[in-house]
């Protein structure tokens, strides 16, 4: 007579085993994928130069996307400056004005839009509507297998695709940036001698007293280095999607909520750097 032995009983994992587990591929994937940005970045900027050495650049293709760049934009950015000049002027001036010192409302608004405001909002809305487009772009190429089709004929896409945009996004944004502070410094005057009193002598007077030139370069600086994220983590969703449209659908969110993030933690460590060596002062 056969006898049959008990299987041997399973263990099921733990709770904690699989929170563990579930946390350390999720960093270890976060990991890989901030290597692979950080890959592309250094090829893209290498490929750039070599491109304009060479003559190989696809300017064709850097104008256009630097066209539909400014159109996708350029209105956004004037509605986004005048609420977030008005408001600056307003808040800050109450304060200011408890204080009893309405002069120096200039001063306080000029450089919360210039060193702030406007290259935080270039790169939100970059964020937002440049690197949206530039993943749904780039993520429809791939599951359609055009990127693969591009590699089998022996053409690089970095080369062919990402390079552009990043150069074109690169040259809009200052540009979207100076028509921020524009926009932004213009309302907060408006409001400021409209409807809080202020002379207009007064308030360019403190504006020119405690802005320098250095806190406009360092505002350009930090469009440019805001879009440069942008259109590196974009481009690097928008060529790794899969799975069809829903793939690309996850590649465009995750390409909005990476810049976003990217921008803010990267704005944090500007200011408090530039805090250090660059502090307010009286021009």
């Amino acid at each position: 007579m056969v006898q049959t032995l008990p299987a041997p009983a399973v263990r099921e994992p733990s709770a904690g085993q699989i929170i563990r587990t579930n946390f350390s591929d999720t960093v270890v994937s976060s990991l890989r994928t901030f290597g692979r940005s950080v890959s592309m970045a250094l090829e893209a900027v290498a490929g750039a130069v070599s491109d304009l050495v060479r003559g190989k650049f696809q300017w064709r293709e850097m104008f256009f996307q630097a066209w539909y760049f400014i159109a996708v934009t350029a209105f956004p950015a004037i509605l986004m400056a005048i609420p977030f000049g008005v408001i600056v002027s307003v808040q800050v001036g109450n304060l200011i004005h408890q204080l009893g010192a309405d002069s120096l409302l200039g001063a306080t608004g000029g450089l919360g839009v210039i060193k702030q405001g406007a290259p935080m909002a270039t790169g939100l809305l970059l964020g937002g509507a440049g690197a949206a487009a530039i993943a749904a772009d780039l993520g429809a190429r791939t599951v359609r297998e055009e990127i693969d089709a591009l590699r089998v004929m022996g053409i690089n896409p970095v080369h062919r695709l990402v390079i552009p945009r990043m150069v074109a996004m690169i040259l809009v944004a200052p540009l979207l940036n100076i028509l921020m502070i524009t926009v932004g410094v213009l309302a907060g005057y408006g409001v400021a001698i409209g409807a809080q009193g202020v002379t207009s002598g007064s308030y360019w007077l403190t504006f020119g007293s405690f802005t320098v030139a250095a806190d406009i370069f360092v505002s350009l600086g930090k469009s440019v280095l805001f879009g440069f994220l942008v259109v590196i983590v974009a481009c690097q969703r928008g060529l790794e999607a899969k799975g069809g449209p829903r793939g690309v659908a996850d590649g465009v969110n995750a390409a909005v909520v990476l810049s976003v993030v990217a921008i803010v933690l990267v704005n944090l460590l500007i200011t408090q750097v530039t805090s250090m060596f660059m502090p307010v002062r009286l021009a």
